[in-house]
């Protein structure tokens, strides 16, 4: 399998890359190519289906049509993703569907923005897992999605294919607005899909608030674009990445020259994180993506867990050059990551929902990729984005066959051995695979992805505190991890249906009451009237693949190294032949650097064995330093340290998990944690209420917006419109007033006549007399 895999790879791995690496370990920008025009079928195709799905809506079409529109779709879609992956040969090339928008000034250069495509590895990198993922859970949604048949079922393959076209142009489009087309269009597809069930209230509010709270994000990314245009005169990635103003910021970056680098340069990249922290759900804006758990579970999985939240990773891999140009970006990247990450990890411990248990993992995680780009390793960052989305969206999936067949069910107290019960197998399998790779476990995807960022933390100056909370949280995420996995598919069988069963008939299977338990002579438990209905050939399909995809995925980090770019694995190859290029000056060739220092060395070898000249050992963005850096309280390289530390926290969190909810575990809603949860006093349940963010939020942020808009109601209407009815009202008194005098009798009008006579005479007798005084 490895050697199949390293000749897929090969095309890419022995190419030219546009930015490969220069000798400072920035990209160096060479010629820009012209693709083929099968390219667009890419992004096309999903369009289409979205066309078609929406063209039996109107038609009435009550079959399984738009699913199987939509997954042959994306079927294509993604063998032209591979496609386009085997036939790159290191250049980066655009495709232009058609001319778009083209202003050209005098003053400040031309404005164009081409509905065009630009396609390097970062591109195909993440290309190749939004199509392959959307094939999978578009599959598995055609039977998720079978009890709503008609004109709901039509509705959602509508959204669900352009949700993949808008993906598509967010990550190849070609220029600032080609993304910020994609990213709106994503943002429209999650309201649509997070209120799919539109008489419910807790999904209208959810679409809501997830369309709210991405707005103040996307502000930011906007201001961000607008400001790029102002001081580089383009918004085209091809000329804005080899432009010679952002080179030089990068190269005085290099040395940490921050004071040489325009004040307008640097406000880019803080606005562009804005758009990021919104979008993939980064403290103070991931409010909104555990409440979108209220749709469908296929729209979790895709676009809340493996691919619209990766959105602000890969808006700042791409542009990492500006990013790199900013003294304070990524230090607030890598911050606000570790912050995330922590926060939803302590909430997600005390969750009781399986399914907003993995939506908090999923917002944790996202915080580990956002430090990963704050301590300067984009290949961490990014490398464990491709592993998360496996992993994950299998992990979605697995709670979302237990609530279809469970009748809603997703309280982890009211479940328990799904692994004993039949037809179960393939979900409990999945669902393991999924967890082993959340918690880290040595020699998974999850733990090869995760170490790359937690050793590079403790490399780069300023950032071990960050490494120890990092630490932290894993050990945590392993924790509530089998928390989940111990408590509803090991232990005694025993399972409650939820609320769909006193509200819908699946079959006969998810209809009446609350079982009762009878405990056996092996002390199970089972239902005597409630009997789960198990998964079919498409949903255990997609999660016997996600679950194979999911395992194979950890032999991408032995395989696709280049000696040639320094590269140990596939992901820092793909990343490092594209414009989020960077190798950091504190890695582990500085550290070797700074050891073969001390024995006169000038020279380390790498890692594939073979020599190079050993760059200066800790000059770079975050300041210079001296010597290797270790591991505080145990010393040694961190990339060789951390296989340990991490693998080691990791088995405790497991361990502990075990002990409180599996070990001596009789029933499903009690365990050895409660009497210990009992003892930290409220702290369990403010974590169970989230600490209560949204409260805080609501008397902070909303209550006072809402009297101060209540207040600018009442002065618009007392004050503004008073005002303007009052010099309507005028006109209106005076006509009054006059009125009585036209009343059409014509004695009436000889009497007027003669007054107005008398009283013009009247004036001009005292006018006169007046005169005639002086």
């Amino acid at each position: 399998m490895i050697t199949s895999l390293t000749s897929i790879l090969e095309p890419v791995l022995s190419s030219t890359a546009m930015l490969a690496p220069d000798a400072h370990g920035h990209a160096a920008h060479t010629e820009i190519g012209s693709g083929p025009s099968w390219i667009l079928l890419i992004v096309g195709l999903p369009l289409l289906a979205s066309i078609i799905s929406g063209l039996a809506a109107a038609l009435g079409v009550k079959s399984k049509q738009p699913a199987w529109t939509t997954v042959i779709a994306c079927f294509i879609a993604f063998l032209f993703t591979v496609s386009m992956y085997i036939s790159y040969d290191g250049t980066p090339y655009t495709v232009k569907a058609f001319d778009w928008i083209q202003v050209h000034t005098d003053s400040h250069g031309s404005l164009i923005a081409n509905f065009s495509f630009y396609i390097d590895t970062l591109s195909i990198y993440w290309m190749l897992f939004v199509t392959g993922l959307a094939t999978l859970i578009a599959l598995y949604a055609s039977e998720y999605m079978s009890h709503d048949v008609g004109l709901g079922y039509c509705r959602f393959f509508a959204a669900f294919g352009l949700f993949v076209f808008s993906m598509a142009c967010l990550v190849m489009g070609d220029n600032f607005l080609m993304l910020y087309l994609g990213w709106e269009g994503v943002g429209l597809c999650s309201y649509l899909l997070i209120g799919y069930f539109y008489k419910k209230p807790e999904a209208v509010a959810a679409a809501k608030k997830a369309f709210i709270v991405n707005r103040i994000g996307d502000l930011g990314l906007a201001l961000g674009v607008y400001l790029t245009f102002v001081h580089f005169g383009t918004l085209e990635y091809a000329k804005l990445f080899s432009d010679p103003k952002l080179l030089s910021y990068v190269e005085y970056a290099s040395v940490g020259n921050f004071s040489a680098i325009p004040a307008t340069a640097q406000w880019i990249p803080l606005l562009l994180m804005v758009g990021a922290f919104g979008k993939s759900a980064q403290f103070p804006l991931y409010v909104w993506l555990p409440d979108a758990m209220e749709g469908p579970t296929p729209v979790s999985a895709l676009i809340h867990a493996a691919t619209m939240v990766t959105a602000g990773v890969y808006l700042i891999a791409r542009t990492y050059p500006l990013f790199i140009a900013s003294e304070h970006a990524l230090p607030i990247v890598a911050w606000i990551g570790t912050i995330t990450a922590l926060l939803a990890a302590t909430i997600g411990m005390a969750q009781f929902d399986i399914k907003r248990i993995m939506a908090y993992s999923t917002v944790s995680q996202l915080g580990y990729m956002f430090a990963g780009l704050g301590v300067l390793t984009p290949t961490g960052g990014v490398y464990h984005v491709l592993t998360h989305a496996f992993f994950k969206a299998l992990l979605f999936l697995c709670c979302g066959a237990v609530m279809h067949g469970f009748a809603g069910q997703l309280d982890l107290r009211k479940l328990s051995g799904l692994r004993q019960v039949k037809g179960w197998g393939i979900v409990t399998i999945g669902m393991l695979v999924g967890c082993i790779n959340l918690a880290g476990v040595p020699f998974t995807a999850g733990y090869f992805s995760k170490d790359t960022i937690l050793a590079e933390a403790f490399v780069t100056p300023g950032y071990e505190l960050l490494g120890w909370i990092l630490i932290f949280t894993a050990g945590l995420t392993a924790y509530y991890t089998f928390r989940v996995f111990f408590r509803v598919f090991m232990g005694p069988v025993e399972y409650h249906p939820g609320d769909e069963a006193h509200d819908h008939d699946h079959d006969n299977d998810a209809h009446g009451e609350q079982h009762h338990h009878d405990a056996g002579q092996n002390g199970d438990h089972h239902s005597d009237h409630f009997h789960p209905h198990a998964p079919g050939w498409a949903i255990n399909t997609v999660l016997a693949t996600l679950t194979i995809a999911s395992l194979a995925a950890s032999g991408l980090y032995i395989v696709g190294g280049s000696s040639d770019k320094h590269t140990k694995h596939y992901a820092e190859t793909m990343v490092m032949s594209s414009t989020a290029a960077f190798s950091s000056p504190y890695s582990e060739h500085a550290f070797h650097a700074a050891h073969d220092s001390h024995d006169d060395d000038a020279h380390a070898p790498d890692d594939h064995g073979s020599d190079h000249a050993a760059p200066a050992a800790g000059v770079g963005p975050r300041g210079t330093i001296e010597h290797a850096q270790t591991v505080p309280l145990f010393g040694g390289d961190p990339h060789k340290m951390m296989y340990y530390i991490s693998g080691v926290v990791g088995v405790i969190g497991i361990a502990l998990a075990w002990f409180l909810h599996l070990f001596g575990r009789t029933e499903a809603a009690t365990c050895k944690m409660d009497p210990i949860a009992r003892l930290f006093g409220p702290i369990p349940k403010w974590a169970e209420h989230k600490w209560y963010v949204d409260e805080i939020y609501w008397a902070v942020i909303v209550t006072p917006l809402r009297i101060f808009s209540h207040v600018l109601h009442w002065f618009d209407k007392l004050v503004i419109d008073g005002i303007v009815n009052l010099f309507g009202i005028l006109p209106r008194v005076g006509a009054w007033i006059v009125r009585p005098s036209q009343s059409g009798v014509l004695q009436g009008y000889a009497v007027s006549m003669a007054g107005g006579v008398a009283i013009l005479l009247l004036v001009v007798f005292v006018l006169i007399a007046q005169g005639g005084l002086s």
